[in-house]
This record gives structure tokens, sequence and C-alpha cells, in this order.
């Protein structure tokens, strides 16, 4: 059964089991796996016309322009995600990189919230001026600070919500309508919310992307990324730059993430539930500064947070009161939960941003960004709830911590 077959009201788990298969003559159960790099053409004739994009003679060229496997990955993430079109990348940076790429040329002006992932903030601060592309950096929860950014030559505005580490939230609606009030696209990275709890499209977004290294493989073994948006701008402007500087993913890549997106809706609901369990075991530690989790009230954006999500997702931030020694501490008396950079995983991983995935920054970004020394960032996993929070009470308590005592 091919997509194009399925019931138009198919829920999305059943979509993402049935979803974007193309079966080979052999009729497999599976998807089949095309681990080739290049297919051949019954003349000279049919190659001519192939490469010319003539309409009989669809098929494929090249697998850094296309492959059968890569393209059943594809249509199986545009239907989860209500996309008419989708692209896979080696990546989730290649996605973050080729996405703006293809919404700007020089003389353009970029805007973007300053809470972002280290390298998204590298391609949006430093490599795209370099080719002539002006950016600005705005607090994400400012909507007026987006209006005052806002230029007639701005094309792209460019958002994660929540956002990475601090889980602080930005108005997709609301700034897509800023933005496309002087023409420009919105991209929104939506790795932290996951598809099954946010759909950025939905709320007015223009291009969605994913590190599918994230939830989308779930399980710590392939790297990949996509990028979602409406088949005009995605043949007309995306294309071109995909194939010409290849940030293609493999096939390989591709019919793993087929697989797991089969049991995607499971683990994440899974995994989100296990969250809201874990912020709540661990808000009142004393050890603990905060709890940053958009599924609890005392979210700071908690009203913004049950408008535009479903689920409070799998990732928490906590704020240790001791700082960056009570932050290591913690970390090393884990026995359950893993020291990694890594999130969206089967297995529960902890990272410390200030020293990691945040270390390029100066300490005055960090302290604007609220990622101050004691910030860790806590991904939740599918262990035993249970397990999982008697292993952080153990190390909170082991951690040596307390908060401090305001001296009047």
């Amino acid at each position: 059964m091919s997509s194009s077959s399925l019931p138009s009201d198919l829920g999305p788990s059943t979509r993402l089991v049935h979803g974007g298969v193309e079966r080979s003559q052999f009729g497999e159960t599976c998807e089949a796996l095309y681990l080739t790099q290049g297919f051949v053409y019954a003349s000279a004739e049919a190659a001519e016309a192939r490469f010319a994009g003539e309409e009989e003679a669809e098929g494929y060229v090249y697998s850094r322009y296309g492959n059968p496997t890569v393209t059943m990955f594809q249509d199986r993430m545009a239907l989860l995600e209500g996309a008419e079109a989708a692209r896979a990348t080696a990546s989730g940076m290649a996605a973050v990189t080729a996405a703006m790429v293809a919404c700007v040329k020089a003389g353009d002006h970029v805007v973007a919230s300053r809470a972002l992932f280290g390298g998204c903030r590298y391609v949006v601060e430093e490599f795209l001026p370099r080719f002539g592309v002006e950016a600005t950096l705005v607090d994400g929860a400012d909507l007026d600070a987006w209006k005052a950014a806002a230029r007639p030559n701005t094309t792209a505005m460019f958002i994660e919500t929540p956002a990475n580490p601090t889980l602080a939230l930005v108005d997709i609606a609301a700034v897509a309508d800023i933005a496309h009030s002087v023409g420009a696209r919105l991209v929104v990275d939506n790795v932290f919310a996951t598809a099954l709890h946010q759909s950025p499209l939905k709320l007015g977004a223009d291009v969605v992307v994913y590190s599918a290294t994230k939830h989308v493989d779930g399980q710590g073994r392939c790297l990949g990324g996509v990028i979602l948006s409406d088949e005009e701008w995605v043949t007309e402007k995306l294309d071109v730059i995909l194939r010409q500087t290849g940030p293609a993913m493999s096939p390989f890549n591709a019919w793993v993430m087929l697989k797991s997106l089969e049991t995607y809706p499971l683990r994440v609901r899974q995994q989100t539930a296990n969250a809201a369990a874990v912020a709540d075991a661990i808000a009142g530690h004393p050890a603990v500064r905060q709890v940053i989790y958009p599924g609890r009230d005392d979210h700071p954006q908690a009203e913004l947070a049950r408008r535009q999500m479903t689920g409070g997702g799998t990732l928490i931030a906590i704020d240790m009161a001791g700082g960056r020694d009570a932050a290591f501490a913690f970390s090393n008396a884990l026995r359950v939960v893993k020291i990694s950079n890594n999130l969206g995983d089967a297995k529960s991983l902890i990272t410390h941003p200030a020293s990691t995935t945040h270390q390029r920054l100066t300490d005055e970004q960090r302290a604007e960004l609220d990622i101050g020394p004691g910030l860790l960032r806590l991904s939740i996993g599918l262990e035993d709830v249970e397990d999982l929070i008697a292993d952080l009470t153990q190390a909170l308590d082991r951690s040596g911590t307390r908060p401090a005592v305001s001296v009047g």
C-alpha cells in the first residue's frame, strides 16, 4: 500500500506504520533498503529525459539527489507533520543550515531568538553574515522586539520552542504574523516539542526542521535531519541547495528511521509521561533551585505551553542550588541516567550545557540566556519511572548542596 492509497482520515499512529511505503515487485512487508549510489537507464535517450526532469521519465538519477528509501522516510515525515513536502538531510544541523540558506541571499536580513542551540546560533550569527546576510537576535518572548527587528529586507525568522536548554517558549502564531507582515518565512526548530506535541505549520510557521537524530531515531543509532514545508518552496528554493551542496541522508539511516517511526508515538508518549512524573518528584528537593518543565503550572510560560503544545515533552531543565560544583556532583552520582550531550533517546541522558553544548558562548551570552553554572538539561527515556525517580533522588541527596540562606 503506497501512501497515496491510504485513507485521509487515519490517525498519526496508523500513518506512521503504513505511510510512505512503496513496495518493489517482490511485495516485501518491511520497507526495502536501497543501498545504491546511482541508477541505470534503458537508453541514452532515457537518461537525457530523466536529467531533464520530463514527467514521462520520472525516476531517480543519483542518491545525492534522491533515493527510494529516503523518499519513503520523507513521505512518512510529511504525513506525520501535515506538510506538503519533506526533505531528509545527513544531520539536524544540515537541515537547519540548508533551510536558512534557502531563505536568503546577499543583502537580506534574518531575525532569530537568542535562545538557540549553539550550532544554530552559529549559523545565524556567524555563518550567514559571511555571505552578506545581516542577523538580529532578540528575546524570543518579547513580541515588541520581533516587531522592532523586522525590516523590509527581512526574509527569514528562526526560533526554537521550547528552546535548548532552558525550555523557554516562543509564541509561534504571533511571530508568524510578524514575519508574514514583512514577507518573511518563519522557520521553527521543533525538536524539543516533537511533532507529537506541537504542530508549527498549523500555527502559521512556514518551515519546520528536526534533528531526526533525536526522537525520530530515538535509540542512539543514526544521524539525520528533516526539513518540512510547502511543495512550491521545497522544489523551487530548497532542492537546488540540497542537490548542489550535498547534505544527503544515507539510505541506511533513512531505513532505520523509517522503522523507528513505527514506534514513535509509543516512545514519545511514554517519555513525556515519565518526564512529567520526574519533574514533579524532584521539584521540591532542597538541592534544586528550580525545575523547568513546560507541562508544569509553574513554568514561566505555562499558559503559552497549554495553548500551543499538547504535552510537556521529554526534556527537563534543572537549576542546582549549589551551582556548577553541585551540578557536576549530581551528574557524577547518577547510576541509571547517563551523561551525554544527546537527547530524545530511549536512555535517560543528562548534560551540563554551560560546559558542553553552549560552551562556545561567552559568560555574558550565557547569562543573557539564563544558562547558569548550575543548569542541567535532562532528557527522559523509557526506563521504569520509579527507577528514574529513585536514581535522581539519591544523586540529589549526594550532591552535598542546600539552597543558600539569605542574610538580611
